[in-house]
């Protein structure tokens, strides 16, 4: 089973503590949920796992290997950032292409999703379609942990029930850290839940501790 060990990151921006002593860990099968208000750190904290973003301090790790730039990170750890990331005038099918492994292509070419858009260009899809797309790239590839920044972000209730549907499918093969501003579908979906506030993280089990550090109202 793979672990993903996250220790000792600490993050300053513009002389502003942004993360510190944070620690984390994901393994095979697991999904981590990540709640936090806006500002407070969490995309960061995604970037710096994935090895985009630079740290101050960071330990991270991938069973016993050690990760130390972003193209050791990116063998064992896929990322889905905020915003469309996948080119614009390309078909559907030369993205996969180009994106997956050849072992990898058919399983996806074939989703009742994905099939319907082989032939259209990324720039013509919905919202709902290009997140989808962008989820089963990541899930269907090589890696053994994806994170996910915002995967329900503008999308319907019936897309975002589809994407869990897909998350969940895909858990036994790989561990998942989850951030989005839909709460409420990210304690559902999640199997350990991290709150991140004034630069660290603490571990919750309920909306009710959501309410006494302040992230909820009671009449939420």
């Amino acid at each position: 089973m793979n672990n993903l060990h996250v220790d000792s990151v600490r993050k300053t921006y513009r002389d502003k503590l942004i993360l510190t002593d944070i620690f984390l860990s994901c393994k095979q099968g697991e999904i981590v949920g990540l709640i936090g208000r806006n500002g407070s750190g969490k995309s960061t904290l995604l970037k710096i796992i994935f090895g985009i973003e630079n740290a101050e301090n960071k330990f991270i790790r991938v069973n016993k290997k050690i990760l130390q730039s972003f193209k050791e990170s990116s063998k064992v750890i896929n990322y889905l950032p905020q915003n469309n990331f996948l080119p614009k005038g390309f078909k559907i099918k030369t993205i996969i292409n180009l994106f997956l492994p050849v072992n990898k292509r058919a399983r996806l070419k074939e989703n009742v999703f994905i099939k319907p858009l082989l032939q259209k260009k990324y720039q013509v899809l919905s919202g709902g379609e290009k997140r989808i797309l962008e989820i089963l790239l990541l899930l269907n590839s090589e890696a053994d942990f994806v994170l996910l920044d915002e995967p329900f972000n503008g999308v319907s209730p019936i897309v975002r029930e589809q994407i869990i549907k897909y998350i969940t499918d895909e858990k036994p093969n790989k561990g998942f850290i989850i951030t989005d501003h839909d709460y409420e579908n990210v304690m559902r979906v999640s199997d350990k839940i991290l709150f991140l506030k004034n630069a660290g993280l603490k571990k919750i089990t309920d909306k009710m501790e959501l309410i006494q550090h302040g992230y909820l109202t009671k009449t939420t």
